[in-house]
């Protein structure tokens, strides 16, 4: 009787999967030798605001439906205090005709600080790698510039800090805000060949191509956020989050395209563009996001988890932005694996 009643508590354990370290939890740090990794797939529905962009593409209103969003963050314990760890994300809008990684980072985080009564302090600084895929876009007079692709072009880095503490096991409470610089350059490729049909031809013959590229001034951005994580049991978990980030208005220094300009009409047209560069110097074109998120997560064994989560965007676009909305909503499911 006492050796059925031991097999069937080894069975209850066995059968309960096991307490790990949550990858859900905003303050996860990897162990050494820990590698995980968190693959997000999203569908997202967006309404485009009435912003001057969004009416010169008479787009204003529009719906953006589907839109397919996959993220990927991965990571590996160097030790119990440092980690390296990736973000890359990817978003596919056909209704625009927008598509392209729309994320990029890759660096080190550092536990500066974990207390006895689990006070954590973490500081990280990864590279921006917005500059792997070129900025696409086109320019018309009538139209204004509509890009193609999320990368900015630009190279840069990021710098921040998270701290948190958890409370009696099961409820964490956690901060980050951090700061982003990315570098200006001329990564980029403006197709001007509606331009030039505006303009009777004139582009071409005083030696403009139809494709330019422009030399981008460098930003400072910063984003920070709040979150609740709560730990029922050893199986479900549930996460709310709030975050701020704020995008800078992008602007033009100059063309960056080496111009052979045609005698006697180069020098009639010239002017115009040197005039049209300078007004792009601020572009007007930033925003600022406001971003609700809500997650629940079942830990099905001890290396896989599954999360669901639902996010909501709030935003203040400039006047010139194609990223203000009136919806902008995503859903999703998480596939969180660590060992």
């Amino acid at each position: 009787m006492k050796k059925s009643l031991k097999l069937a508590a080894v069975a209850s354990v066995l059968a309960t999967p096991a307490m790990a370290a949550n990858l859900e939890n905003p303050l996860y740090m990897p162990t050494a030798g820990e590698f995980y990794s968190k693959t997000s797939g999203g569908l997202m529905l967006k309404v485009a605001d009435d912003s001057d962009a969004h009416k010169l593409k008479e787009h204003d209103g529009a719906t953006e439906f589907p839109i397919w969003r996959v993220q990927e963050d991965l990571g590996i314990g160097i030790t119990d205090r440092i980690a390296i760890r990736g973000a890359f994300a990817y978003t596919h809008d056909d209704d625009v005709d927008r598509k392209g990684m729309n994320h990029g980072r890759l660096g080190l985080i550092w536990r500066a600080v974990e207390t006895s009564d689990d006070i954590v302090l973490d500081i990280y600084a990864d590279a921006h790698l917005g500059g792997i895929n070129k900025m696409r876009g086109s320019y018309t007079a009538s139209h204004g510039f509509k890009y193609d692709n999320y990368s900015n072009g630009r190279w840069g880095f990021d710098a921040g800090v998270r701290f948190g503490k958890t409370w009696n096991e099961k409820l964490t409470t956690s901060a980050f805000v951090e700061v982003l610089k990315t570098f200006g350059n001329s990564n980029n490729v403006i197709d001007i060949a509606g331009l030039n049909q505006e303009m009777g031809g004139m582009l071409s013959m005083a030696g403009v191509p139809d494709e330019i590229s422009v030399d981008l001034k460098s930003a400072t951005e910063v984003n920070f956020g709040l979150n609740a994580f709560y730990q029922l049991n050893d199986a479900w978990s549930f996460g709310a989050g709030f975050k701020y980030n704020h995008h800078a208005d992008n602007g033009v220094k100059g063309l960056a395209t080496d111009v052979d300009w045609a005698p006697v009409i180069g020098n009639m047209v010239k002017p115009s563009v040197d005039a049209l560069i300078a007004g792009l110097s601020d572009m007007n074109d930033g925003f600022d996001e406001y971003i609700v998120t809500l997650s629940v997560a079942n830990q099905l064994t001890e290396n896989v988890q599954v999360a669901l989560y639902g996010e909501y965007t709030f935003d203040d676009a400039h006047a010139n932005s194609q990223n203000g909305t009136d919806v902008k909503a995503e859903v999703g499911v998480r596939l969180n694996l660590a060992f």
